[in-house]
């Protein structure tokens, strides 16, 4: 994401606390001083839940696959990395490959040279793969990956029917039995979609406070299904 926007309003505050002094209103010094103080707290809340809070919770969706080791994971919206090279660490005989188009506007420092970069230097790069592709057209044969992740993405589309392309490309590309695991704010939206594109085992569940960003109650949501294996003929 860019610069979020507790950041702009806490300098703003800090302008008015400042000015307040000057001309004497403590009232006014004081009121920019709670609320600088909130936004602080919330603040926090969202720098942990943007870093190892969503780590964390990735981890354990990850772990919950019971993944072989040998899977090839697509993760749609890499960004900078974070969840592709989770996900790496638990395929050392597969493969894990990132797609984005990069938008500085989606996240800061986002670009395909930090996913890069970051793959090095969690020494996953011989099974990591960096693919510049838009969600809604993956650039992917039919049946390729076990596994399709995607965290905070998808909703990035600024359409539903962009959305509902992304969904469907990620089906497409997913080999029969594959497992989708999408974190998004926008997730109670997708369980319809997959229902329609013929998923099985589509379920919604909300995630814990680490996902919530700074705001109590705010927590994502994590869509999951699977690409059903056509009968035996």
């Amino acid at each position: 994401m860019g610069v979020p926007f507790f950041v702009v309003v806490e300098g703003a505050l800090v302008g008015v606390i400042g000015w307040a002094l000057r001309r004497r209103r403590p009232l006014v010094a004081s009121l920019a001083g709670v609320a600088g103080l909130g936004l602080s707290v919330v603040g926090a809340g969202y720098l942990y839940s943007s870093g190892r809070g969503k780590l964390s919770a990735w981890a354990e969706i990850l772990d919950e696959l019971d993944l072989s080791g040998s899977e090839h994971i697509l993760d749609v919206g890499c960004g900078r990395g974070a969840v592709l090279m989770l996900a790496a660490h638990r395929v050392p005989a597969g493969r894990a490959v990132g797609a984005d188009i990069w938008r500085l506007r989606d996240q800061s420092g986002n670009s395909r040279a930090a996913a890069e970069r970051n793959a090095v230097l969690e020494g996953v790069e011989d099974r990591v793969s960096i693919v510049e592709a838009d969600a809604r057209s993956l650039p992917f044969a039919p049946e390729t990956f076990d596994v399709l992740v995607s965290n905070v993405a998808i909703s990035n589309i600024p359409t539903a029917v962009g959305r509902e392309q992304a969904l469907s490309a990620s089906v497409r590309v997913l080999k029969p039995g594959g497992r989708i695991r999408i974190v998004d704010e926008g997730a109670r939206r997708y369980v319809d979609v997959l229902n329609r594109l013929g998923c099985t085992e589509v379920t919604l569940r909300r995630l814990d406070w680490r996902t919530a960003y700074g705001i109590p109650g705010n927590q994502m949501h994590m869509v999951s299904a699977r690409k059903p294996t056509p009968p035996r003929t």
